[in-house]
């Protein structure tokens, strides 16, 4: 009897210990720990493809000349020549062509966000015949690009004594198809009970536009003024073609004052444009989370 059992005892000890299996959530929040990292590290360095060329050019506004286009490429500066943020403002007057750009582009991104608000709201909330035939026929507009009319514009424009004048470009920019088409999706959105009760307690369509929708909209505006003062504030062909006066050219024109017959002055250019980025940068940071908004419900219904 004793050796049966200590024989007993001994296959127990000698019996491999079984080792406790993982569970199966365990096992899935594994792999999406992993599969988060590897998505954070993505990321990343696609975020530093995409930043590279504004360290560059942060970096060669801190050279000189000589330095800029050196190979192999100098990303940090040997010696930082910080008087360059001091100098530019006495080579050229940077500070008129930064209010030039400022008034430009605030006054048609205004006028944007009103016209394209408000032409957006006939399409979505009025009913009258032919209305989506009519919005398709002037979003396709969008499709044609700029080249094919910029001469008939620029006649007209010469032609009605307005050229060399900010008055050119913001009639030409002052209404968008792309702002009309945003805000109309976001509109769309918006239940047309609320209108409608609106509508019902005395509210002229003005006054619903005015009280109701607008304060509704406030992602879609951001958005919408967010895309225009950068698109307009980074214009260079516009002010190019209608701008021969030098106290009307904007930054994106002025720089082109440090490129010469034989030679270009390149940390002053690249010191011209990182002042030149600072206030979209401000903009975009302020704005961001209704930008952000904006597009993620814009195209909800259509």
């Amino acid at each position: 009897m004793s050796s049966l059992t200590s024989d007993l005892a001994r296959e127990v000890v000698d019996a491999p210990t079984a080792r406790p299996q993982p569970s199966p959530r365990r096992t899935r929040r594994t792999r999406t720990r992993v599969g988060h990292a590897a998505m954070y590290l993505l990321l990343v360095a696609l975020l530093g493809i995409v930043l590279l060329p504004f360290f560059w050019m942060l970096s060669s506004s801190l050279k000189n000349d000589v330095d800029v286009l050196t190979v192999p490429i100098q990303w940090i500066p040997r010696t930082f020549v910080w008087s360059n943020y001091a100098k530019i403002w006495t080579e050229i007057p940077m500070a008129g062509y930064l209010a030039n750009s400022a008034f430009l582009s605030v006054v048609i991104t205004a006028l944007q966000v009103l016209t394209g608000s408000f032409a957006a709201y006939g399409f979505s909330k009025v009913r009258f015949p032919g209305r989506d035939a009519l919005f398709l026929a002037y979003i396709a507009t969008i499709a044609v690009p700029w080249q094919a009319y910029m001469i008939p514009q620029y006649v007209m424009m010469q032609k009605a004594g307005l050229t060399n004048t900010f008055l050119a470009l913001i009639l030409l920019q002052a209404f968008g198809a792309f702002g009309v088409f945003l805000m109309r999706q976001y509109y769309m959105s918006i239940p047309d009970e609320l209108t409608e009760a609106a509508r019902i307690d005395g509210l002229t369509d003005y006054g619903i536009w005015a009280r109701i929708v607008l304060p509704l909209s406030k992602p879609a505006l951001a958005s919408l003024a967010l895309l225009t003062f950068v698109n307009t504030w980074n214009d260079y062909m516009g002010p190019f073609i209608y701008l021969s006066s030098n106290q009307l050219w904007t930054v994106q024109i002025g720089l082109q004052s440090f490129i010469g017959q034989y030679s270009a002055q390149y940390a002053m250019i690249m010191t011209g444009s990182v002042i030149s980025v600072i206030p979209i940068l401000v903009i975009f940071l302020a704005g961001q989370r209704y930008f952000i908004a904006g597009i993620a419900t814009s195209g909800m219904k259509g």
